[in-house]
């Protein structure tokens, strides 16, 4: 008596059954080896990470729905005959797993509609960070600010469910004007000569940051193509302002979400040097001033 006979007559699996089980294992078993190889030849051709990450995350989605159609196909006629108790399963378990099916719809909204990318700076919610991986029912964030300045990494890894794309709101550094517009507040004294401190400022924004007007300018009238985005003056700019302890002049000029902090040490080291030059320009700072009237004795003596 053979295997295949013992098994349909003891265990009671009809010898088609057991085929079928056999091709599916087999079917599998090839897809693994076969995504083992080729993620081998690929790690050997390269060492570029963005690569790397590219074919694995294409093999990751790609062999399971083949593996799926392929299994499907061999099992699809046993399907049929319990129909009715799958749909009743599936009504079950769309209840039973609410939060991986909407992580799931999550990851699918990601993938074709596209509002970040592996790579993308983006803010959603309170987190903020470069995305770093996209997965089924998850994205993983490497953090930037919280307690560092600047929008500097953190060097944390935050990893956020899918759905929240459906939840919270979500800004993106990187699509669309690949720029941010950020500012300098600089205040000086009344007694400064306000004017030429403005023309100093002026003249340093526009030696740093004045060459991002240009291809600001062409991502404009690219991302034009996708969203209603337009600006009349894309050339750093210094507002002036009075406030109650000195004269406010605002650097208002364009960045790149990833040099914001290096951009504004440059300015400053820049603006400090300057400003040690010239004697008539001096910082503000929150000052005390007594005054002694002529008649006043200095040290009065308090009679008990």
């Amino acid at each position: 008596m053979g295997i295949t006979t013992f098994i349909e007559n003891e265990l009671g699996i009809p010898l088609d059954v057991q085929y079928k089980i056999l091709i599916s294992i087999v079917v599998v078993l090839f897809l693994w080896v076969l995504r083992f190889l080729i993620l081998r030849l690929v790690w050997k051709q390269t060492e570029d990470v963005k690569k790397r990450y590219t074919w694995k995350t294409s093999i990751a989605y790609t062999f399971p729905f083949i593996g799926l159609m392929m299994v499907g196909a061999i099992w699809i006629k046993e399907f049929e005959k319990f129909s009715t108790f799958l749909g009743l399963m599936a009504a079950g378990l769309a209840i039973a797993l609410k939060d991986p099916l909407t992580n799931f719809a999550g990851w699918l909204f990601i993938l074709f509609r596209k509002p970040f990318t592996v790579g993308d700076r983006i803010q959603i919610g309170n987190h903020s960070g470069d995305v770093i991986d996209v997965r089924l029912f998850q994205f993983t964030l490497l953090e930037i600010g919280n307690w560092v300045e600047a929008d500097q990494s953190t060097g944390r890894i935050i990893h956020i469910p899918n759905g929240k794309v459906f939840i919270d709101s979500q800004a993106n550094y990187s699509k669309g004007f690949s720029f941010i517009w950020n500012e300098i507040p600089v205040i000086i004294t009344f007694e400064s000569n306000w004017e030429k401190a403005k023309n100093i400022l002026l003249k340093i924004s526009k030696e740093e940051a004045g060459h991002l007007g240009q291809e600001a300018e062409e991502k404009i009238k690219e991302a034009s193509k996708n969203f209603m985005i337009f600006y009349s003056h894309l050339t750093p700019t210094v507002y002036t302002k009075v406030k109650e302890n000195g004269v406010l002049l605002t650097i208002r000029y364009l960045s790149d979400p990833r040099k914001r902090r290096g951009s504004e040490h440059a300015i400053w080291e820049r603006i400090l040097g300057e400003f040690s030059e010239n004697h008539d320009i001096h910082f503000a700072y929150p000052t005390q001033r007594f005054f002694h009237l002529e008649n006043e004795p200095v040290n009065p003596i308090k009679e008990g």
